[in-house]
């Protein structure tokens, strides 16, 4: 059996590694894993992959389509709605294993694409999506990319290493690309949290796009904090932070709803930097790229208005991190699953037992 994981984003890797690992744990050897990506992955998560005996393949986007049919596959497995599996569907088995878990829109827009299966996450986004495409096949496995915290311990990150103190709380903050914070945040702002470790971990369009070179200009000062850890950009897996970190700070991104399946605070900043046709009477563009699932911030954690909030919110949640404790609990069901490490493994199962 031959089972291709189309990498579009270096970010859909995460989701995937832990299903390559349940394949290759599962499948006696009778698997051929391979990754294709669009643009040169950083070299040692190249050399990582190969390690797993996962081959890798680089393929313009606009090639990836004839590449798979020349292959023979027996799957190609997405992490987006991917306009070419609708030619593929007479070549191989496709299925979608979705990037993140909302709030955007997107979420469930995905599944208008032609793929012919969804892994999904819980039993209500399960019957949310079937009743908006009815026609469509959804496998309810849970959220694959948190397996390897509930399995490996080691993943953490060793603050000595970087140059932290173990000793101290350790700060996420992890904002996204667009509508961001990053902007909003003062250029001196690790030295107001010095009593904290604070790992900083944009997300991967903010580290390679030239829309965000300021972005990346105000990352790279508060790195010179003793304090501050910023994660380098081969390090694109969240996991590894996830799991070291006590709270995270973020605006309204699909990663807090990871970190809350961890029964861990998040604070969710709402002092965003917008562009011009974003603001004002013009931000009903903005609330249109979200889900009713937005709502599920107000009550996740701690929400603020502006930066002037933070030191306080993170104090009060370091001290009391169980203040959201039945919250988390009860949207994490709703949203992520079940978390017990065991999600890739059912992907695998499925894969493994079915194909065209």
């Amino acid at each position: 059996m031959k089972i291709y994981f189309d990498v579009a984003y270096l970010y859909y890797l995460p989701h995937f590694e832990p299903v390559m690992d349940a394949l290759t744990a599962n499948s006696g050897g009778a698997v051929e894993i391979h990754a294709v990506f669009t643009s040169s992955p950083p070299q040692p998560i190249e050399e990582s992959l190969k390690h797993k005996n996962v081959t890798t393949h680089l393929i313009s986007s606009e090639e990836r389509l004839s590449f798979y049919q020349s292959q023979c596959p027996d799957w190609v497995i997405f992490g987006h709605a991917a306009n070419i599996a609708e030619d593929l569907n007479s070549v191989c088995s496709t299925a979608l294993i979705l990037h993140g878990l909302g709030p955007k829109s997107t979420y469930y827009n995905a599944s208008s694409a032609s793929i012919q299966y969804r892994f999904v996450e819980s039993d209500v986004r399960k019957k949310r999506l079937q009743q908006l495409y009815p026609d469509k096949t959804f496998i309810k496995t849970g959220y694959t990319k948190l397996d390897p915290i509930i399995n490996n311990d080691d993943i953490k990150l060793d603050l000595s290493s970087l140059g932290l103190n173990p000793e101290k709380p350790t700060l996420l903050y992890s904002p996204t690309f667009y509508p961001s914070t990053i902007e909003n945040f003062p250029k001196d702002w690790p030295e107001e949290f010095s009593d904290y470790n604070v790992l900083l971990k944009p997300h991967y369009l903010s580290l390679i796009k030239s829309a965000y070179k300021k972005q990346r200009q105000l990352l790279e000062h508060w790195a010179t904090y003793d304090n501050v850890y910023l994660a380098d950009i081969s390090e694109q897996n969240l996991v590894p932070f996830m799991a070291t970190a006590d709270l995270m700070i973020s605006e309204t991104s699909s990663a807090l709803f990871e970190f809350i399946a961890l029964n861990k605070p998040v604070i969710i900043c709402h002092f965003l930097k917008l562009r011009w046709g974003y603001r004002g009477l013009l931000r009903f563009r903005l609330n249109k790229r979200l889900s009713d699932d937005f709502e599920l911030f107000q009550s996740m954690g701690t929400n603020i208005k502006q930066y002037s909030e933070l030191k306080t919110a993170v104090k009060n949640n370091i001290e009391q991190p169980s203040t959201h404790e039945s919250a988390r609990r009860s949207i994490t069901n709703e949203v992520v699953g079940t978390v017990d490490g065991q999600c890739s493994t059912r992907v695998a199962h499925f894969l493994l037992s079915h194909s065209s």
